[in-house]
């Protein structure tokens, strides 16, 4: 899972700024869902969402809430994980990259959450540095020497990767589940000196940008200074890319293609911080809204799924999934039963060819800016925002099938649709203590 990558951010997908051969290829060896949707538009959320198999009206974790000094506000004891059903079916699992589903040696922990193994950044506030003073492995702080001061010699998520390819060797002849969540693309534009030089001059005009480089915030979640912006995002699109091909190699050397489904996708849309330039390369396609938008930009994200011998390639799929879709998908995949009152959809029949149950609908929430809601009804698509000052404020509707890139509000001409819309999002809307569309206005 990439860590804000727009739909566009993929050569196959159309960025014409640089190429992403290793996930073009695996596209064309399975299947591309050009309608699935990210669990949210921001970072917690979206991930508690594919932990969990529920929307953000029901899911644990409803938004990005810091626990000071590190972390974020934590999964709860009662919540279930597809994590730990595969644990109790016999799975090792191993998570590698960033978590920010609850703060170190709390019971959001990965290691209390059905993970085995954890390495790299466990805050998504830290996670927005490259090149960090700490990473941790389980539930040890491993400081890196390497980056001491302001030394820049050890990069994050090289450290992650090798971490990652280390665990499927180990894991070969056993059931095991990888989740890595990388942090590449987001936040601060860095990447190793090598892998900039490949593209500096190369996408012109370059954008320059100041950034925090000393003080308090400086490696704790600020954003470093990077004159190549441009070079710089191209350059970590390009790591990304490396490391997608460096897994599929190694399951393939390992002798385990075969029983090995490869899945990938971006947690929402493209980022507009750090110095990043998503209107330069098109990152959300032709698709309307950011991060933090729960417009198509916001939350439509590729999905790529491989699976030799089991999934036909070069197959396009224009099934309506979501995140919360991932833990039934898992479990039919395991012959594991899955949990009941979850909102997901198991998607295995549309991967392997045959008939697929489908959503009614798909539901999301977002206590930021104002707070929002949003619900995929068929080809109908409403966006309710500023619930924060008007919980029953107007709800804008589009038709997904003739306007994509949601330009024209047609809520006064459907007023039976705009109904159903607010009807259902009255109903999956269930309270929370810690994430409210008030709280987030305070």
């Amino acid at each position: 899972m990439a860590d804000d990558l727009g739909y566009g951010d993929l050569s196959f997908t159309g960025q014409e700024k640089f190429q992403t051969p290793n996930i073009d290829k695996l596209a064309r060896d399975g299947i591309f869902f050009t309608q699935h949707y990210s669990g949210s538009t921001v970072c917690a959320p979206s991930r508690s969402s594919l932990m969990t198999g529920l929307h953000t009206g029901h899911t644990f974790i409803r938004g990005n809430k810091e626990i000071e000094p590190e972390g974020q506000y934590p999964l709860d004891s009662t919540v279930v994980t597809i994590a730990e059903r595969l644990k109790e079916a016999g799975y090792v699992t191993g998570a590698f990259g960033k978590w920010g589903l609850g703060y170190p040696l709390s019971e959001g922990n990965p290691n209390n959450q059905g993970f085995d193994e954890f390495y790299g950044y466990n805050c998504q506030r830290i996670g927005h540095n490259y090149y960090p003073y700490h990473m941790w492995n389980n539930e040890t702080k491993e400081i890196i020497e390497g980056n001491k001061v302001k030394n820049t010699n050890v990069y994050g998520p090289e450290i992650i990767h090798q971490k990652a390819l280390s665990f499927i060797e180990k894991n070969k002849d056993n059931p095991f589940f990888m989740y890595y969540p990388s942090i590449i693309p987001h936040a601060e534009l860095a990447a190793p000196e090598e892998y900039i030089d490949k593209f500096r001059g190369k996408l012109l005009p370059e954008k320059e940008y100041k950034g925090v480089d000393e003080g308090p915030g400086y490696k704790n979640g600020g954003y470093g200074s990077q004159k190549d912006t441009h070079a710089a995002f191209a350059a970590m699109m390009y790591i990304l890319d490396e490391q997608v091909g460096e897994i599929r190699k190694k399951v393939e050397d390992m002798g385990i293609a075969e029983n090995t489904i490869i899945l990938f996708t971006s947690d929402n849309g493209p980022h507009q911080e750090g110095g990043a330039d998503p209107d330069y390369f098109n990152s959300n396609a032709q698709f309307r809204g950011y991060k933090r938008d729960l417009y198509e930009g916001g939350i439509r994200v590729p999905l790529i799924a491989s699976w030799k011998g089991k999934i036909k390639p070069n197959i396009t799929s224009d099934h309506v999934s979501a995140f919360w879709d991932f833990f039934p998908t898992a479990c039919d995949i395991a012959w594991i039963d899955k949990p009941e009152n979850i909102d997901g959809i198991s998607f295995l029949p549309e991967l392997l060819g045959k008939p697929q149950k489908k959503h009614e609908y798909l539901y999301w929430e977002f206590h930021e800016h104002g707070g929002k809601q949003a619900v995929r009804l068929g080809d109908w698509k409403g966006v309710r925002l500023n619930m924060s000052e008007n919980p029953d404020s107007s709800i804008e509707l589009y038709n997904l099938a003739l306007d994509p890139d949601e330009k024209n509000n047609v809520a006064e001409q459907n007023p039976e649709v705009v109904k159903k819309i607010s009807h259902i999002m009255e109903k999956e809307h269930t309270p929370s203590k810690e994430f409210s569309f008030k709280y987030e206005m305070n």
